[in-house]
């Protein structure tokens, strides 16, 4: 897959050192290759050219719930390389030989097909859009494993058009267990995961990513955010393309809306960051950058985070230093670093690192200035910020985001993480998989929360944590009676304030005020400060109800 080297350098130091122990991989997950996967657009079988775009959205929606479900998914920048890299029009359908060889080109285990077409409402519907979004698109698709060169049975689902995204989650289900017949996920998981727009906001969204015209994706994109301005995805990309219009105080304005527990938040602050930054506001620039480089310290963010500090007046030769020593076969890297040693006054180091960047790339008319400007001056020398005498070099930026690259790393991360946590006793892995299971939860996250709770009764099923917490995930999920199983095995294995309060809630929405009652004043002896339990106590006693 064409990801980029340099980006990844972290990620691959972390893997090497987990290299070193036999036992690691000894207990490493078997899953943790052969899961990437290519989801082409849908074959539009209606008849009617206007719903092509539907077709572009199965990648996009796909490709959301896929990598919710541990699997690393090919973006559409990739795919577009791949077609051209081929020779292929963008619009191209292929064909199974010409799929496998696109494949290859993205290094992808899976291909997903499929298509689509519309049947009229009953009793015929009404014409136009009206009659079209009350009718029932009908959904198939197959999974081309090219590992084994092996085309799936065909995976069907249906829907009223108006819930098309229900559709679609539900195929990525049914393509995800194809895979992966051991996917911990349930399909209330995937069926109940947060994301669904209103149909018309969603076809705005749809055909604006997929616009040739600048113009034609900016329109598109604020009619998608004008009907829901709360549209994580589309803030992106209207971000994006304002950030691509030079528009960056409107970028960073609509960036910053993106929730900062949207999985989609780490692509949303690097360009918010750079739009800060071409704003001259390198206080914000450098929040942005900090938030990103805090969850995936990847040497391009502590780059620029560290370009941000230093257009403040700051020194930031540690920030430079993390960058280098991630990725030392990037000359920017060393120049940034020779400069703010410099600006520090520490010329030795300077030239040092001034002479490996000319050394990785002996072209860089920059560095060869900066490095006759440390042979003039006498050691101990600072590089004031208005250096006299024209030379007055600036920092390095960072301006690409590299989506693919970010979630490769992140897989890459996630990898390591298995591999860590393999090691450790089987209480203390349960301990951290319904941690992390909680923290996704506690942003919506459901598949993910849920592979996590997964992960951590796999470690001991006898984790009462665990169970509570996967009662908590099928409360969410809209599944009443999984929460209220798991919540009981929870409180056998041992009573808890989490599982008392699933209980407490069920029995309140099904109206057994005493029973509720009943699990609040057992929780509150437990924990009598939790403000969940305090919070559900007043809406308990306002229905009349003495909590004991």
């Amino acid at each position: 897959m064409r990801f980029p080297t340099k980006f990844l350098a972290l990620v691959l130091a972390l893997v090497a050192i987990f290299a070193c122990s036999p036992a690691a991989f000894a207990q490493a997950p078997e899953d943790a290759g052969g899961r990437v996967v290519l989801v082409l657009p849908f074959d539009n079988h209606s008849g009617n050219a206007s719903l092509n775009w539907i077709g572009d959205s199965f990648p996009d929606t796909l490709n959301k719930r896929l990598t919710s479900a541990g699997f690393l998914t090919i973006s559409h920048d990739d795919r577009q390389f791949a077609y051209d890299h081929l020779g292929l029009p963008a619009d191209f359908r292929p064909t199974r030989a010409t799929t496998i060889r696109i494949a290859n080109q993205l290094d992808a285990n899976y291909v997903i097909l499929g298509s689509y077409t519309l049947v009229p409402a009953a009793g015929g519907g009404a014409a136009g859009a009206a009659g079209t979004a009350k009718s029932r698109i009908m959904i198939q698709a197959k999974v081309l494993s090219i590992d084994a060169l092996k085309l799936s049975g065909t995976i069907e689902d249906s829907a009223e058009l108006i819930r098309l995204f229900d559709a679609e989650n539900a195929i990525a289900w049914k393509v995800a267990s194809a895979m992966d017949p051991k996917l911990a996920v349930s399909e209330q998981t995937f069926l109940a995961a947060p994301g669904a727009v209103p149909l018309p906001a969603f076809e705005d969204y749809i055909r604006g990513i997929n616009a040739t015209s600048g113009d034609e994706r900016l329109k598109r994109l604020k009619n998608a955010v004008s009907q829901v301005p709360n549209y994580p995805a589309a803030l992106l990309e209207l971000g994006k393309e304002q950030y691509a219009q030079r528009d960056f105080d409107g970028a960073a304005a609509t960036l910053a809306k993106v929730p900062k527990t949207d999985p989609l938040a780490l692509e949303a602050n690097f360009y918010l960051g750079l739009a800060e930054f071409n704003s001259a506001n390198y206080a914000g620039a450098q929040a942005a950058f900090s938030f990103v480089a805090s969850r995936l310290p990847l040497p391009e963010v502590v780059n620029d985070e560290a370009v941000a500090v230093s257009r403040q007046g700051k020194d930031s030769v540690e920030l430079f230093r993390k960058a280098s020593d991630a990725d030392p076969s990037d000359e920017d890297y060393h120049y940034n670093l020779a400069l703010a040693m410099f600006r520090r006054g520490d010329t030795a180091g300077a030239t040092r690192e001034a002479e490996a960047a000319l050394k990785l790339k002996p072209t860089d008319n920059a560095a060869v200035e900066l490095l006759a400007e440390l042979k003039k001056v006498p050691a101990g020398t600072k590089l004031k910020a208005d250096a006299e005498g024209g030379f007055s070099p600036l920092e390095r930026i960072r301006r690409n985001y590299s989506e693919t690259g970010f979630r490769q790393a992140a897989f890459q991360l996630d990898q390591v993480r298995a591999i860590r946590m393999a090691m450790l006793p089987p209480e203390q892995r349960a301990a951290e998989y319904t941690q992390l299971g909680r923290e996704y939860l506690s942003q919506g996250l459901l598949p993910e929360a849920e592979t996590q709770f997964q992960d951590a009764l796999q470690a001991s099923l006898n984790s009462a944590d665990a169970h509570a917490g996967m009662a908590q995930l099928r409360e969410a999920s809209g599944n009443p009676a999984g929460a209220r199983d798991e919540a009981k095995t929870s409180m056998i294995m041992k009573p808890n304030v989490a599982a008392l309060l699933v209980l407490a809630r069920l029995d309140l929405a099904d109206k057994q005020l005493a029973a509720s009652a009943q699990d609040l004043s057992q929780a509150l002896r437990i924990d009598p400060k939790n403000a969940d339990a305090i919070a559900l106590k007043l809406v308990v006693q306002q229905r009349g109800q003495t909590v004991p």
